[in-house]
């Protein structure tokens, strides 16, 4: 898995500066002819923090100034207004406690909620009565809890059943990610997202599919992962091995088979010879074996989870091992006194 994407940066607002500069603001209006602006400071907020509405290119000889609630001037949702010549504010019915205006125009608000996304207007008033207005908007989403995945078959059989696994919580205006086997979300005809990318679907599972499997959850303020999940994939039992693969012996001998199928979770065995039921045991243990232990010897593995069973065959042969033909010891040293003799008659 790739490592995790960094933390969204969290705007410092230097507030000792920002209100240096409205005290020098009060007292001097530099001209400009630039369009009156609102910058959010930060435009993506967390929950609890705090936003500053910046004001930018103010005009000249400003009597006061008004913030509402909304992209227009509407006085049933005007939050607070500063008059410059006295200093005062006056709070409006949109005023929740937590706005603070500046003699620069700006307002700061504490503590902010889901419910202060949106738009903001500040509204100039100037001396002639000519007022400017300007809008700003900013976001505010919510510190992101650890999600956690469930899943609707934590034991799957393999090449039989599909699995879907869930992302929760579900939040609003938050990107879902999905890590597998400790990386980034692989592509795979097996592997399916839902719209909102909260579900992975895995279909048709594998034994390679146990995973990990991690969820990610991320917003322009925070990120959270939740702690790995794996399944149970049921399988087997494969074809089963019977080792040694010796299948020649000799009479006195101790035959000794081991069984072994993969399979999940572990297969039970069985031994038959020449189709008939010997035990229930993964091993086959016959001592002394003679003749008469020639024959079939079936393994056969099965899985109660899955309800699949696999067998697989050796044929023993226990045989006496056959004299090499040619003369005995006797007759061939006869013979050779014989033609010892012959040749001393000659």
């Amino acid at each position: 898995m790739g490592p995790l994407p960094a933390s969204p940066c969290r705007l410092h607002v230097p507030w000792k500066e920002l209100l240096l500069t409205a005290s020098l603001l009060t007292f001097w209006n530099p001209p400009t002819s630039a369009q009156l602006t609102i910058e959010s400071m930060p435009s993506n907020a967390a929950e609890g923090k705090e936003v500053l509405l910046l004001a930018h290119n103010l005009p000249q000889n400003i009597a006061g100034f008004n913030w509402y609630k909304g992209q227009s001037v509407d006085g049933n949702r005007r939050i607070i207004g500063y008059v410059i010549a006295t200093q005062l504010t006056t709070p409006g019915p949109a005023y929740s406690g937590r706005e603070t205006i500046y003699p620069n125009a700006s307002l700061l608000i504490q503590n902010v909620t889901l419910n202060d996304t949106g738009f903001y207007t500040l509204q100039v008033i100037k001396a002639d009565l000519v007022n400017e207005e300007a809008a700003g908007q900013f976001r505010v989403y919510p510190e992101l809890p650890k999600p956690s995945i469930t899943s609707n078959n934590s034991n799957p059989v393999e090449d039989e059943d599909a699995v879907a696994l869930i992302c929760a919580p579900e939040i609003q205006n938050t990107t879902y990610l999905w890590w597998v086997n400790n990386q980034s979300f692989p592509v795979s005809p097996r592997l399916q997202l839902s719209s909102d990318n909260r579900t992975l679907t895995l279909l048709s599972v594998t034994r390679n599919d146990a995973g990990p499997y991690e969820c990610e959850i991320q917003n322009p303020v925070s990120a959270n992962r939740s702690d790995a999940v794996t399944l149970d994939v049921r399988y087997g039992p494969d074809v089963p091995t019977i080792s040694p693969s010796k299948s020649n012996y000799r009479p006195g001998e101790n035959l000794n088979l081991s069984c072994h199928a993969a399979s999940n979770p572990p297969a039970q065995y069985s031994w038959l010879i020449n189709g008939t039921f010997q035990q229930s045991t993964q091993v086959l243990f016959i001592p002394n074996i003679t003749v008469g232990h020639s024959g079939s010897y079936m393994c056969h593995a099965h899985n109660s989870a899955t309800g699949h069973n696999r067998t697989t065959v050796r044929i023993i042969t226990v045989s006496v091992p056959d004299s090499s033909p040619g003369l005995s010891a006797g007759t061939t040293v006869s013979i050779l006194i014989g033609v010892l003799a012959s040749v001393v008659l000659l």
